[in-house]
């Protein structure tokens, strides 16, 4: 097939790595006021450079910084807007059997996105990146924000800036655009929106979903894909011609756990028929995440990565079904419009998942293997 030279490639990765123990150390040491900010960033771009030229020797041709720098894969970047703050509230998330590290965001003014941290994040890795190597930028969803910021223990804060779900809506769009036109500015041309919220929409929908007594929750799951379609469309749409603006659809992923499972069924219409993305990042990993007939509905000339290699555990999948599997999604979706990943980062948050530095990097040359197989590049 012919070279791939924007993402995704054939073979990719979705963005976070475990953290290295050096990274963990110095993180825990900050939070106790044992060391300075300078110090902990000292410790973050020594790592992040290692991890940079071991995706380089990996042969990936996308890479990050690993979302070394964040706490939470989506709850960094919030608090990283302005009028946008931290806290701890009394429960974390509800995984299936653990509960999560408690955390969330509160509005505190007028949200905008002005000299977001994000940025100089970016210019960093893309500094110590070499020439011909993508740097992808992962955020949250503007959908997940949104989601965030509804929650019944945080809404009332929201409300006494925001009064109606009209305005916050629109200055969470102007300030995601704002900091998206400041990555392209410093050189981004991949941007890929990690997104919790169909992930959501395929399981039964949690406590605080269905606001209004007696209505029917099939509704409910219709009004809130046409929501989240909508603000996550607003941001995208308009965008420079060479910026890449990918996906990733997850079910949660946090120290090996999940927190939703059910097939893309329910949310492909209007998720892969109508989101405006280049992209998008799938599980596959298990039967949690269905079958590949709702694929057939991926609009237009749009790229499908699936995520058949599981970043939840080190066991390598076998080869050959990983293969029958990509040939089986081939019947929806044409072989070359596919791509290979794991199904989720190795490190949504700071704990990581449950297997070894050595492991993950062994998925990634699974990855690497498989797809020079089954995508051989003139």
């Amino acid at each position: 097939m012919t070279k791939r030279t924007t993402s995704p490639f054939s073979y990719d990765i979705v963005g976070s790595f475990l953290r290295p123990d050096k990274l963990k150390a110095a993180r825990t040491a900050f939070e106790a006021d044992e060391i300075t900010q300078a110090e902990l960033t000292k410790v973050e771009d020594e790592a992040i450079i290692d991890l940079i030229n071991k995706q380089e020797a990996a042969g990936l041709k996308a890479v990050t910084d690993g979302e070394f720098r964040r706490s939470w894969w989506h709850l960094d970047f919030f608090w990283g807007l302005q009028g946008v703050e931290f806290t701890i509230p009394e429960h974390g998330y509800f995984f299936h059997g653990e509960e999560t590290r408690p955390g969330t965001v509160i509005v505190t003014g007028k949200i905008s996105g002005d000299h977001h941290p994000f940025v100089e994040h970016f210019k960093f890795t893309r500094a110590h990146t070499s020439e011909g190597i993508e740097v992808k930028q992962t955020i949250p969803a503007p959908a997940q924000i949104l989601v965030e910021l509804l929650r019944p223990d945080v809404v009332e804060k929201v409300r006494e800036i925001y009064p109606t779900n009209e305005r916050l809506i629109e200055d969470i769009v102007k300030a995601y655009r704002q900091v998206i036109a400041d990555l392209y500015a410093a050189g981004a041309r991949t941007i890929q929106l990690d997104d919790c919220t169909w992930g959501v929409l395929v399981a039964p929908l949690p406590e605080g979903f269905i606001a209004e007594e007696g209505k029917d929750e099939k509704e409910v799951r219709k009004e809130l894909a046409q929501l989240y379609l909508s603000i996550n469309n607003a941001v995208l749409a308009d965008q420079p011609a060479d910026l890449i603006l990918n996906t990733h659809v997850c079910r949660g992923n946090y120290h090996s756990t999940w927190a939703a499972a059910g097939g893309y069924d329910d949310v492909a219409d209007p998720l892969f028929t109508a989101e405006n993305v280049h992209a998008y990042y799938l599980e596959y990993d298990t039967e949690r995440s269905g079958g590949f007939e709702p694929l057939a509905k991926v609009s237009g000339d749009k790229k499908v990565v699936l995520g058949l290699i599981t970043s939840k555990d080190g066991t390598l999948e076998d080869r050959q079904q990983v293969i029958a599997r990509i040939r089986e999604a081939a019947q929806y979706v044409p072989l070359d419009r596919l791509s290979l990943s794991p199904q989720c980062g190795f490190a949504s948050t700071e704990e990581g998942n449950i297997l070894t530095e050595e492991q993950q990097w062994n998925k990634i040359a699974l990855i690497k293997s498989i797809a020079e197989e089954v995508w051989p590049e003139k």
